[in-house]
């Protein structure tokens, strides 16, 4: 028998490998674009940075260092330039659908940070394998721009998993709607009509806004935002103000509040600010053909007919006067009941005795 050659013995002595193999290594090499590896065969093992990492543009040299151990599985023995070619990433990626396939039998709540923003919904990347979370799982409510999410970490659950498919789904809004069903539950069992609370604004229309309470959305309808008049929501209220509000009432899942505090009332002390004879000033707020309407506080108008604008004439109350000015009258009528207070200027002008016969001219003419 011949004597093999040194070469050949060292050779012999060293592991063959074939193409899917799982091989490990020592790190003798780093480069921004490639790691080398020991891998106790003929040949280095080279893992360039598209089979370590989904990430883009990763400069190596900040991942691993020389003297690492890792794992890798075998792409190519042979390069054509006597080199085997492996791959850190799709080792990582089986390892990791054999986790999520666990993740989904199990329900397990999991938590990556989106790596990628599509038009349909967003990426995250668990141990280099790809989930898609369409974007009517990425929240319980409509997000117009999917972009907020880039780069943020999410919890969610696999909801779909066919990795033959290459199709694993991923689902944010279950975790989202039940976090929210549990507040609800906690927050419902611990608040009453009329509490007083703070809350935070989370949208505003041109009905009302929405408050934030707590994980569970309250109403406050543009009725209730002020015992004044709110003729546009958005002028008072910003997205991320903080408020405070009462509980209005609570009709099974919905609540509605209001920022009419009873002691705020202003008709509170009303009979004595607002008695028959007293001078007031207001601002006119509105006006008709037959009169226009005085705030004489906010939630406190009056009517100044228009028979007693003027001792002069007056066809029309928009011929004299204009909204936003101030005027002066004396309240002539006052009906706590029905809240109502009727004024007139003119008796500015007459003699005392003459407010009486102002209100029953109000009266009459307001009948009429």
């Amino acid at each position: 028998m011949s004597e093999m050659s040194f070469e050949q013995m060292l050779e012999e002595s060293l592991k063959t490998i074939r193409n899917g193999e799982v091989v490990e290594g020592t790190v003798i090499d780093v480069k921004p674009e490639e790691i080398v590896l020991n891998i106790g065969y003929k040949s280095d093992g080279i893992i360039t940075r598209n089979e370590y990492t989904n990430e883009p543009n990763v400069d190596l040299t900040t991942m691993v260092k020389v003297g690492d151990t890792l794992e890798a599985k075998v792409v190519k023995v042979n390069d054509g330039e006597g080199q085997v070619v492996l791959s850190y990433k799709r080792l990582a990626a089986e390892k990791g659908s054999k986790r999520l396939e666990e993740a989904f039998e199990n329900k397990e709540v999991l938590t990556a940070k989106v790596a990628q923003v599509l038009d349909g919904g967003v990426c995250v990347i668990v141990d280099e394998t790809r989930i898609f979370i369409p974007a009517s799982l990425v929240s319980d409510t409509y997000e117009k721009d999917l972009a907020k999410f880039k780069d943020q970490e999410i919890e969610f659950v696999i909801s779909e998993f066919d990795p033959r498919r290459r199709r694993i789904i991923g689902n944010r809004k279950t975790l989202l709607v039940a976090k929210k069903a549990e507040q609800q539950k906690e927050l419902f069992a611990k608040i009453a009509e009329g509490d007083v609370i703070e809350g935070t604004v989370k949208n505003v229309t041109d009905f009302g806004a929405f408050i934030d309470l707590g994980g569970v959305d309250g109403l406050l309808h543009i009725s209730e935002m002020s015992w004044g008049r709110v003729e546009n929501p958005k002028k008072v209220f910003t997205v991320g103000q903080t408020v405070k509000v009462f509980i209005k009432s609570i009709n099974e899942t919905k609540i509605a509040l209001s920022m009419k505090f009873p002691e705020e009332n202003p008709w509170n002390g009303a009979a004595e600010k607002f008695a028959i004879g007293n001078v007031v000033t207001g601002k006119v707020a509105r006006m008709t053909d037959f009169g226009a309407f005085v705030e004489l506080a906010p939630g406190v108008d009056a009517l100044l007919h228009v028979s007693q604008i003027s001792k002069d004439h007056v066809e029309k109350p928009a011929d004299v006067l204009k909204v936003g000015q101030e005027v002066e009258a004396k309240i002539v009528d006052f009906n706590e009941d029905d809240k109502k207070i009727s004024l007139s200027m003119k008796a500015l002008l007459a003699p005392e005795e003459d407010v009486e016969e102002a209100a029953e001219e109000v009266a009459t003419e307001t009948e009429e």
